[in-house]
């Protein structure tokens, strides 16, 4: 039994809220049940240096946790001068994960910045915020198609992302953070709409696991990426 009585492939409670931020081009409030993220898409007319004259815009992103959002208080990194290597890990892995899926040549020599701010965390905080950020940059590409600034269909597909585990021996979806301290085995995979695989990071955390477990474990995460997907177009229809 889950400590949260789901079924081994139950979803926690997902909601997407679209236009919480006023000023933001794009935005969505995203919860995976306790797991709460605010995401904000802003559209800035500037690129790395690096980029520039390429004809190709550009999406980043950058993640934080908010001092209180784990029951102890958490110091803030900018008090400790530097972010740390969880931090630059997960920002860099939703920054990549957007990329997949948008054609950048169509967005043209912008670059849209995805903030994930995790205001309350549960397990799953990355997942949360590539599943929000999509619907937030999707808010943000309709705000430039509404004023003429694109004309191609600038995002190629869904992105979303899920975890999954082996706890107490049974393969199980959407980890909260009840299973993720305990499980013999964590990973997240993120993917797109049409369930090609973008990232998968497996680690056993206790018993290596097999191929079949592994087997299983994407078995999970395609089912639940795909209603991931459903309610990403239901929140952006």
């Amino acid at each position: 039994m889950r400590p949260s009585r789901r079924a081994p492939d139950e979803l926690r409670p997902v909601t997407l809220e679209r236009g919480v931020v006023k000023y933001a081009e794009g935005s969505c409030l995203v919860k995976f049940g306790d797991t709460h993220v605010l995401v904000t898409a802003t559209l800035e007319d500037r690129l790395p240096p690096w980029l520039k004259g390429q004809g190709r815009g550009w999406v980043t992103a950058e993640y934080g946790m908010l001092p209180r959002a784990t029951s102890e208080r958490t110091r803030r990194e900018a008090s400790a001068g530097k972010q740390s290597g969880r931090t630059v890990e997960i920002q860099r892995l939703i920054g990549r994960s957007l990329r997949t899926i948008v054609d950048l040549e169509a967005l043209g020599e912008r670059q849209i910045t995805v903030d994930c701010d995790v205001l309350q965390a549960d397990g799953g905080t990355r997942t949360a915020s590539i599943t929000g950020a999509w619907v937030a940059l999707a808010d943000c590409i309709n705000w430039m198609k509404a004023r003429n600034m694109v004309k191609a269909n600038v995002l190629r597909d869904n992105v979303a992302a899920i975890s999954c585990g082996i706890f107490n021996g049974t393969p199980v979806l959407d980890l909260d953070y009840a299973e993720d301290s305990e499980a013999e085995t964590d990973a997240n995979f993120v993917m797109t709409g049409d369930g090609r695989i973008i990232e998968v990071q497996g680690t056993a955390e206790r018993e290596p696991f097999t191929q079949d477990e592994f087997l299983k474990l994407i078995a999970l995460a395609q089912k639940g990426i795909a209603r991931l997907v459903d309610l990403q177009k239901l929140a952006v229809a």
